[in-house]
């Protein structure tokens, strides 16, 4: 008997097709309306999924970067609470549910999971493509206005992917006070821009308000130590490429790495890395360059030299977003 697929091969499948039916130049556009509204600064009053087009381009073009950055963003966070796991997943804003698949794909299981939003045609789809994967197969997918008017339910984790760049000022603090008073564990992921570190500040201050513990990728829950307006904390996450991708984007590679800021925080004691390393590794011979941002919080370089001997052999396999130094022998 052949073991299930994993939840990540899984999706790719059950994407591959959806556009079948639809104009290639239809879909080219739709998916550039798409990144020019979310990468906008500018709040929008309607749903930015339209119709069953815009959902399909949506779903086949960025569903899978929303799934890397959201896993590698919970991974993370599974890192810092490793003997938690969520009973319950509420994700708002969720659309066609990529952060219900990473989910899934970092814990495993099944698990109550309801994903709000207000647009009907990303919940149809949403429920179409998780027919295909058992765990996801009962998910209550819910319309409801994303903003300060919502009321939740109490639920183990809450996540809010790549939504706060649709709302207001008033909204997102509204819609982050509503998850902090809802959940025991919330995790937001905004694009990895100078604007969406800024709104993953805001709301990781509001967290922290609110009694919460930051876990990932902060090493603590102090302020951060970067100087607003000199540069802002964001990782990358290496997403393989569609058709769609190289036909919107061209050129030939096979990947493309998408930038995210995030926050997870949890009501629970935490256990964060004891840094973070913050921008990617720089190797040159015999050693290697580390940026980190560390616990008493600070932001430090500091170099890996071959007479650290185990851990120079770790600094060469560590990436972006790592913590440093890495659990295990090499510590």
């Amino acid at each position: 008997m052949n073991a299930p697929a994993p939840p990540a091969e899984t999706l790719r499948a059950a994407l591959a097709g959806l556009l079948d039916g639809l104009p290639p130049r239809q879909a080219s556009q739709a998916v550039e309306r798409l990144i020019a509204s979310y990468r906008g600064a500018t709040p929008t009053d309607a749903p930015i999924l339209r119709d069953r087009a815009d959902v399909a381009a949506y779903a086949a073009y960025r569903m899978p970067a929303t799934f890397e950055a959201v896993r590698s963003a919970l991974a993370a966070f599974a890192q810092a609470v490793p003997e938690w796991v969520p009973g319950g997943h509420l994700d708002l804003g969720g659309g066609t549910g990529a952060a219900a698949w990473a989910v899934s794909a970092t814990w495993g299981g099944e698990r109550p999971v309801t994903v709000l939003d207000w647009a009907e045609p990303a919940l149809a789809l949403g429920r179409e493509i998780a027919a295909a994967e058992p765990a996801l197969r009962d998910v209550r997918w819910q319309r409801a206005r994303i903003g300060a008017a919502l009321t939740l339910e109490s639920t183990d984790l809450v996540t809010v992917s790549y939504v706060l760049n649709e709302l207001t000022a008033a909204d997102r603090t509204a819609l982050v006070d509503a998850a902090a008073a809802a959940a025991r564990a919330v995790v937001i992921v905004e694009p990895g821009t100078p604007d969406g570190y800024a709104r993953v500040i805001e709301a990781r201050d509001r967290l922290i308000g609110a009694g919460f513990h930051v876990a990932a990728p902060c090493p603590h829950s102090a302020a951060c130590p970067i100087a607003p307006g000199t540069d802002w904390c964001h990782f990358s996450a290496r997403v393989s490429r569609s058709s769609l991708h190289r036909q919107v984007k061209g050129g030939s590679l096979a990947y493309e790495d998408e930038k995210f800021s995030y926050v997870a925080a949890a009501r629970f004691p935490v256990a964060p890395a004891p840094s973070r390393i913050v921008r990617r590794p720089q190797i040159r011979k015999g050693q290697v360059l580390l940026d980190l941002c560390e616990t008493e919080p600070s932001l430090r370089r500091t170099t890996v030299t071959k007479r650290h001997g185990d851990l120079y052999k770790a600094a060469r396999d560590a990436d972006w977003g790592d913590p440093w130094p890495p659990p295990g022998p090499a510590e």
